[in-house]
């Protein structure tokens, strides 16, 4: 139970002495007195997630929660698994069958030829795929996939997901896929799409009678969730039959949150949507003659984990405090262990520098690790480019994906005791909000008739719809960084991504809807790139610094930085003054786009002189670097102002276009 003696006593005390200091220093950082400050320090410093939960910037006893129970036991907040088992740690679980695969480079096919989309699809379109519009596919070379899957088994992985269908891998093949893999010891989920009954048969016989939590197989059918995403799946009846066929050895129904994460859920959204499809899953199950006991056995659940570490490390435990309270309130508690499948989230990913995709899939499969995840799928570096457009060896990819796990597992010992996390005050209180969120949503969903009602009415499409504009307007006004694409852009790297493929998805679940975040700031790097390729050199804008370094130096960088994440380069002179302006617009070839850059004070005194010189020199665009406050000039101003929180992608955009119009 959380302390309420007369140590806690001291820690109130001891909080207010902190709050005390901290008011002080916002006070001192805002030139404000501490009780002008317009709300508590706590307030100050929290941060508001997307879900509208609060971070506080501070966590102690006082946010202490009662223990949430063992590992293995309701309500499995813990972990579902008692007998984990912590020298293994998760299933590093490796996926085969898609294009670019090592066993499709080593066939005799052109690999390029396995990436290409049909041209009339647009750019510009992030998030929306035609469920016809497939890259062109070949069947998989069953005897090369065999041997890959071998050697990655003996290199660490300890489970396998295999994609199944006339485009991957034939049902007729799987028996000799997994030719010599003990399926006694190495679980199996399939992703076969409209193959997926069929899969389910020429599996069961392959697999043990009976598995324990870790090696339990998954014949992946995933009809509701699917039924969102639009990716192709069988009928949930179909589904529900082969589950009542199925052996205690498997779980036939996969509750699969990816497909609501990949088209821009947030956290809670992931988990109400996967509760709810699993309860109508159980009410199917049920309703053909299972008891709730066996119709809970026979689901197992898929979740987005995201390089927000802390939200994924609760997230996967919230799903199991979630799944428990529907088994208590089903009548089963002792049946409630939701069993897990963390992968890393492809709407995550950048085709431009990829390599930072790395960092990424690290955090992402930490926080999936610590959580509890059953088993974890490392998606490659380059995942998110088409095959064709990969550089890199696909076995290096695929090599580097399984090492991120095996790095975690076995040399930083993240497994070695499970729910490392339980008992921290950070990390016991998001689990409390994201569960108790997500039920409040859950409950909502129920209201409307459940998740296949709130589906077909459009209710959860709007609501994810309306949580992806958010996160847009999050990264475009750059509140959300991404490394490489809106914050730190290389902007003189080679794209890799072609026209035919940028917004190509190697998405494990092909699914036609894909928000990836860093797709807008990409589409201004296309046009960059274009315009590059037909006028010899990238769209440019001129920096008119004022003052000395120190002045105007951070603002020179802010806008270096900024410019580059819509694909413009800038050229910085020095300090230039009204009488130098002219030389250095001319040196720099004359370009359309100017931004005077320095500090408050500078302006007041040099930034008209500037200005006019800049515009007599036939520059047609000119910004301030900084707020409007800070030009106090009302005989002239400048055209713009670019200062932290605006919206980057917008203001970009019209750069653009200045640019192209003057070229």
């Amino acid at each position: 139970m959380p302390d309420t003696g007369p140590d806690f006593q001291d820690l109130e005390a001891n909080y207010e002495q902190w709050s005390a200091a901290a008011a002080q220093v916002l006070a001192k950082s805002k030139r404000v007195d501490v009780a002008d400050l317009r709300d508590t320090p706590e307030a100050l410093l929290s941060t508001i997630t997307p879900d509208e939960l609060v971070i506080k910037p501070l966590y102690t006893r006082r946010d202490e929660l009662d223990e949430p129970g063992l590992p293995g036991s309701y309500p499995f907040v813990r972990g579902s698994d008692p007998t984990r088992d912590v020298n293994m740690g998760w299933r590093v679980t490796e996926r085969f069958g898609d294009p670019g695969d090592v066993a499709k480079r080593s066939s005799t096919s052109d690999p390029g030829d396995v990436a290409k989309r049909s041209s009339t699809s647009s750019p510009g379109d992030v998030g929306k795929r035609s469920s016809t519009d497939e890259p062109n596919r070949e069947p998989q070379d069953p005897a090369a996939l065999n041997s890959a899957i071998l050697e990655a088994l003996n290199n660490g992985a300890s489970g396998l997901w295999l994609t199944v269908g006339p485009d991957a891998i034939r049902v007729d093949q799987l028996a000799a896929v997994l030719e010599g893999v003990l399926l006694d010891l190495i679980p199996v989920t399939l992703d076969a799409g409209a193959a997926g009954i069929e899969a389910a048969q020429a599996l069961a016989p392959l697999l043990p009678e009976t598995a324990t939590v870790g090696t339990v197989s998954s014949f992946g059918l995933a009809p509701l969730t699917a039924a969102y995403s639009g990716r192709p799946a069988v009928a949930l009846d179909a589904a529900v039959q082969t589950a009542v066929d199925a052996g205690a050895g498997v779980r036939a129904i996969r509750v699969d949150g990816t497909d609501f994460a990949l088209g821009g859920a947030t956290d809670v959204q992931e988990l109400a949507l996967v509760t709810a499809a699993g309860v109508d899953y159980l009410r199917a199950l049920t309703a053909a003659g299972m008891s709730v006991d066996t119709a809970l056995s026979q689901l197992s659940f898929a979740l987005s984990a995201t390089d927000d570490q802390f939200g994924t490390m609760a997230k996967f435990r919230a799903i199991r405090r979630l799944w428990g309270r529907v088994a208590e309130a089903s009548g089963a508690p002792a049946a409630g262990a939701a069993v897990t499948h963390g992968v890393t989230a492809l709407g995550m990913m950048s085709q431009r520098d990829p390599w930072v995709n790395m960092l990424r899939v690290t955090t992402a499969t930490f926080g999936a690790g610590v959580g509890g995840a059953d088993q974890i799928t490392v998606l490659p570096f380059d995942a998110a480019l088409a095959p064709a457009d990969r550089t890199t060896n696909p076995s290096f990819s695929r090599r580097m994906a399984r090492n991120t796990q095996l790095l975690l597992l076995e040399e930083s010992n993240v497994a070695k005791v499970v729910d490392p996390a339980g008992g921290a005050w950070f990390v016991e209180s998001l689990t409390d909000d994201l569960a108790s969120a997500a039920w409040a949503l859950f409950q909502d969903i129920e209201s409307r008739g459940g998740y296949q009602r709130a589906l077909a009415d459009g209710w959860i499409g709007e609501q994810i719809a309306t949580a992806l504009a958010a996160r847009e307007k999050a990264v475009a006004h750059r509140t959300t960084a991404l490394t490489g694409i809106n914050e730190f852009p290389n902007l003189g790297e080679k794209p890799l991504n072609t026209p035919e493929s940028a917004d190509f998805a190697d998405l494990p679940s092909a699914a036609p809807v894909l928000a990836r975040i860093a797709r807008p700031f990409e589409r201004l790097r296309d046009r960059s790139d274009a315009h590059l390729a037909a006028h010899g050199r990238r769209p440019t804008a001129i920096m008119l610094p004022l003052g000395s370094v120190a002045e105007h130096n951070g603002r020179t960088t802010f806008v270096a930085n900024l410019l580059a994440a819509g694909g413009i380069e800038t050229v910085n002179p020095g300090p230039v003054d009204g009488a130098s302006v002219l030389g250095a617009i001319e040196a720099a070839g004359t370009p359309s786009v100017a931004v005077l850059c320095a500090a408050n004070p500078r302006y007041e005194s040099d930034g008209a002189p500037a200005l006019a010189a800049a515009r007599a020199a036939g520059v047609s665009t000119v910004l301030l670097a900084g707020p409007p406050k800070a030009w106090t000039d009302e005989s002239d101003k400048p055209d713009g102002f670019l200062q932290i929180g605006i919206d980057a992608i917008s203001v970009l955009t019209e750069l653009l276009d200045t640019i192209e119009a003057k070229s």
